[in-house]
């Protein structure tokens, strides 16, 4: 039932206005497939191309090895679930679920029986014979996920779904989508730029800039190893600091500061002027560390979050420095003094202007 879809130099132009340039990417047959970034980056742009509700000005879409450039909307066997749910307002949900088999003149029985199954799968059963209006947000959102599943697409597209629904109703319904996806087992392009919601219900993530792919990973590794310094400050939060390296028996010591710190990892014949890049969570507190002073404080419950600044360093920006408040031996104030060391293991280095990494094995494009 599912697809692997393939994407070859991808162009789309408005006007005079380009805004893919030439994309390529793969999507997995049954992989859960999130395009992330920022307002106006293309992501929606390329999930309408992929729709065939735009389109294509250059390069291919291929499903399955097929190339569906000309191929209409109607005949691509997509499902989609949109922002603003698009369910029918005077159509009960068991109605709603049902329509697009009745389009596609799905026998009567068969009908009943993929209606029956899918209603149980987004655990919407008991609400089947409720209109839209007496539904909450998370229930209407499961009837545009049940509608658009129970026609057995090739591939699932979703647009920023959850964008309409308060914090907590957007934590249950990510865990839920997940789930159903997992159990049909349908290929799945997902669009949003919220980043927690990436990391969370992603087999792979590509972040989008500007119309281009900067890079392609699961969550884990393009948090923990990002390709450049767009990818490292857009997902999470990342100080950056300028500094140098200087080669030794095992490898490069980093100059941070008053501080050298032994580094492994890094490629051979990296430059001496890098960039520098260490998430909150990953400073460690060492009294033979860089002294920061905090200049305020986020009391979070198991964590306190602290904004900092150091004489030593070559930036005017404030750090951040996550606590974990259950592990440590006090919670600093107003004025306090907070030495701090990077976690070795943890610190991507990149060039000075940012436009890669420096580590061994990070990739732009990866599983």
């Amino acid at each position: 039932m599912s697809v692997t879809i393939t994407i070859e130099n991808a162009v789309k132009r408005y006007g005079n206005t380009t805004v893919l340039p030439g994309l390529s990417a793969r999507i997995e047959n049954g992989e859960f497939f999130t395009l992330l970034g920022p307002s106006g980056c293309g992501k929606t742009t390329l999930l309408r191309m992929i729709a065939g509700f735009a389109s294509i000005e250059g390069g291919d879409i291929a499903f399955d090895g097929k190339v569906i450039n000309n191929i209409p909307a109607h005949k691509r066997n997509i499902g989609m679930v949109f922002q603003n749910y698009a369910i029918f307002p005077h159509l009960t949900v068991r109605q709603n679920v049902e329509y697009g088999l009745k389009i596609r003149r799905v026998a009567k029985d068969e009908t009943r029986r993929r209606v029956d199954e899918i209603l149980e799968i987004v655990r919407i059963s008991e609400y089947q014979k409720r209109l839209p209006e007496n539904l909450s947000g998370g229930q209407q959102q499961r009837v545009a996920l049940a509608r658009a599943v129970v026609i057995h697409p090739s591939l699932l597209l979703m647009d920023e779904p959850l964008s309409n629904l308060d914090a907590k109703l957007r934590i249950e319904m990510r865990s839920a989508i997940r789930e159903i996806q997992r159990k049909v087992g349908i290929t799945t392009i997902y669009v949003t730029h919220d980043q927690e919601e990436a990391l969370a219900i992603s087999d792979r993530i590509a972040v989008m800039n500007e119309g281009e792919i900067q890079q392609t990973g699961a969550p884990e590794n393009i948090y923990s190893r990002p390709y450049n310094i767009f990818v490292s400050t857009f997902i999470g939060h990342s100080n950056q600091f300028s500094g140098g390296l200087v080669p030794n028996e095992t490898g490069y010591a980093l100059k941070l500061g008053s501080c050298n710190i032994g580094m492994t990892g890094i490629e051979e014949n990296a430059p001496k002027d890098v960039l520098v890049c260490v998430r909150p969570e990953e400073f460690i507190i060492n009294e033979g560390g860089i002294p920061f002073t905090v200049v305020d404080k986020v009391f979070l419950g198991k964590y306190v979050i602290y904004n900092l600044l150091s004489d030593q360093l070559k930036t005017s920006e404030q750090i951040q420095f996550s606590q974990d408040v259950g592990a440590s031996e006090r919670i600093y104030n107003q004025g306090d003094i907070i030495n701090l060391l990077p976690n070795p293991a943890k610190i991507n280095i990149f060039t000075s202007d940012g436009s890669r990494s420096l580590m061994k094995g990070v990739v732009q494009i990866g599983k």
